[in-house]
């Protein structure tokens, strides 16, 4: 059942991302906001041929893997995520909507560039382990940005990913904690301003940044004997808690500073 349940959740996330990256237009709400996930994949994908997501998969393995292209794959991934959430599409909970596409992203970025080899056992793997450090950001914090602002949405999914992607690399428990709390660590402070209430701006870009941050993360994690650590996970998520208690209001998801008074309706 545990099994059938995280490939479940594992193709929801795959199909949002290629219904995003096959989606144009402009997406509603009044911010006359245009998808962008659309125009990047075309110019990523080429003229490859596909039927379905798991044959879109396949055919992004075959492409160039430069790193410019490598960041321009991951930034496509989390925003079609993103627009399919804007637009009321189906999206994975991970571990809000509004920060869905971190997780999707990171994992894609690994099947599609780090292991072609990767198939069920992975995708589980990286699911269980991002699940947990969800479980105790949201036991020790919060992952609510009406609570905390965004360093408890974008900055949570970040962590979750960061551990998740340094699990699959061969990271010791000690190196995915670390992961996880240097991921954190440069998310603290974020505020959540969207303008116009809406999850659009700057929530959508804002997915991106998640997701090149967890993989920095992991990456320095890997790099990183676990001895000379000098911040704790526990801390972190102590200090993000405290960080957020601390927080005006204005920035915690009300829309009444920041960007969201910076930025007109009217102006977009």
């Amino acid at each position: 059942e545990i099994h059938s349940e995280l490939m479940r959740i594992w193709h929801t996330m795959l199909e949002c991302m290629y219904i995003g990256c096959h989606s144009e237009g402009i997406l509603p709400g009044g911010l006359n906001v245009r998808r962008r996930a659309f125009d990047m994949h075309q110019n990523l994908i080429g003229l490859s041929n596909y039927s379905d997501p798991q044959s879109w998969l396949e055919e992004i393995r075959k492409t160039e893997v430069k790193f410019r292209q490598i960041l321009k794959w991951v930034s496509c991934f989390a925003l079609a995520v993103n627009e399919v959430n804007a637009s009321l599409g189906r999206v994975v909970t991970a571990p809000t909507n509004g920060s869905a596409g971190v997780i999707p992203a990171v994992l894609m970025y690994y099947l599609v560039i780090e292991n072609h080899n990767a198939g069920e056992k992975e995708i589980k793997q990286f699911l269980m382990v991002a699940g947990e450090i969800g479980s105790i950001f949201k036991k020790g914090s919060t992952i609510s940005a009406a609570m905390g602002g965004c360093q408890a949405e974008i900055g949570v999914s970040s962590s979750m990913a960061a551990a998740a992607l340094c699990e699959l690399m061969g990271g010791s428990p000690a190196q995915v904690l670390m992961a996880a709390e240097i991921a954190m660590e440069h998310h603290l402070g974020l505020t959540c301003d969207p303008i116009g209430g809406l999850v659009q701006i700057p929530c959508i870009e804002r997915n991106t940044m998640g997701a090149i941050k967890a993989i920095n993360a992991a990456e320095l994690a890997l790099e990183t004997d676990s001895k000379n650590a000098k911040v704790p996970l526990d801390k972190v998520i102590n200090t993000m808690w405290q960080t957020a208690k601390d927080m005006n209001s204005k920035y915690k998801e009300t829309s009444e500073g920041g960007l969201a008074i910076a930025v007109n309706m009217a102006d977009c």
